[in-house]
Order: structure tokens, then sequence, then C-alpha cells
């Protein structure tokens, strides 16, 4: 207790930290568990501070029903399914490059339009890494978008030019995980 109480005698907050709402980019990358469901956090707890929230999902089908869409339909929030499922998967790469591109136009307009406050693109660094989007492109939009409009990138193997461009990145890296003891993938935990 001692040393609680002298950790908390000696916070102090920083010096230079500026008060107010600014807009961020965040991205979650790494190799690790968690990526998804840490933008979908971020945007429930903005989606319940009153700020107006959007998910574009560059992998996932427009069909797809896993637990995040089911809660997000009951809200009411706005999602979109861009991908066909994992690229890992496709038998039709140039299809996934299309359809990539195609979420990417959605998604830039979405940032344009000024309706939003916070916008999720979710495996997006999927679609910058394998070059179906054009980085001079996003991070044209990026730098110019409304400067109080929050932006989340999730994704493995975020690209050096997007990792200096955030303002937040979280590397997410595995300890341990319960598919390489042979146990597989959960409903309601991995989708």
């Amino acid at each position: 207790m001692r040393e609680l109480a002298e950790a908390r005698d000696t916070h102090r907050k920083r010096e230079g930290i500026s008060k107010g709402r600014r807009g961020l980019l965040i991205v979650n990358t790494g190799h690790g568990k968690g990526k998804t469901t840490a933008a979908l956090g971020l945007m429930l707890r903005a989606h319940g501070r009153g700020l107006r929230v959007r998910m574009f999902q560059f992998l996932k089908h427009e069909n797809a029903k896993f637990g995040e869409h089911r809660v997000l339909d009951a809200l009411g929030l706005p999602y979109e399914g861009l991908g066909d499922g994992f690229t890992w998967r496709s038998r039709d790469l140039e299809n996934s490059a299309a359809m990539a591109a195609h979420g990417w136009d959605l998604a830039r307009a979405a940032i344009q339009s000024g309706e939003h406050d916070l916008i999720v693109l979710d495996e997006f660094t999927y679609a910058l890494k394998y070059g179906w989007v054009a980085w001079p492109d996003v991070e044209a939009t990026l730098t110019a978008r409304d400067p109080l409009l929050h932006v989340v990138i999730t994704g493995r193997d975020a690209l050096p030019e997007l990792i200096a461009l955030a303002d937040t990145v979280s590397e997410i890296q595995p300890v341990k995980h319960a598919y390489h003891a042979g146990i597989g993938g959960q409903t309601g935990i991995e989708f």
C-alpha cells in the first residue's frame, strides 16, 4: 500500500498535453488475437458517448452474420462487409482486389462525407499490403480528413508509412493461443 500511495502522490499530468477533441488515426496491428475486437470495443465506447460510428470490413463478405454483426444490427450501427472471405482462401484474387478497391471507394466517401465521428477500416492493412488500394490515395484521404474524425485501421503487417502517419499504434502479439493446443475457433470468441 505504501508503494501505491507513493506512486499516486508523485503522479503528475504531463506538461503540454492538449485539451479538447482531436481526430486520431489509430492502428491495431500484429499477429495476435484481438485487433478487430479492440476496434469494436472502441466503436461501442464512441457510440455510448453519442459519436456517430461506422465500420467497413475488408475481408468479411456482405452476408456474414458473425457475433459482432448481430450486436451491431441490434444496436442499429452501420457496417459493411466488403470482401470475399480470407485472402488465403480466395479462388479469385483479381475479384478480391476489385472488391477491396470498391470498398476503399465507399470508405473514402464516408471519410470525406463529414457524417461520422469514428470510422473503422477492419482488416484494411491487407488491401494496402497487397497493393489493392494505393497508399498515396489513402495517405491523402487520411491527411485531408475532418480534423475531428477518428479512423481506426486493423490488420496484420501494417505498412511502415501507415505506422508513421498514425497517432496511436498497438501491436498485438501472441503469447499463447488455444489453436496451437488443437482447440478450434469458438462461436462468440473468434466469430
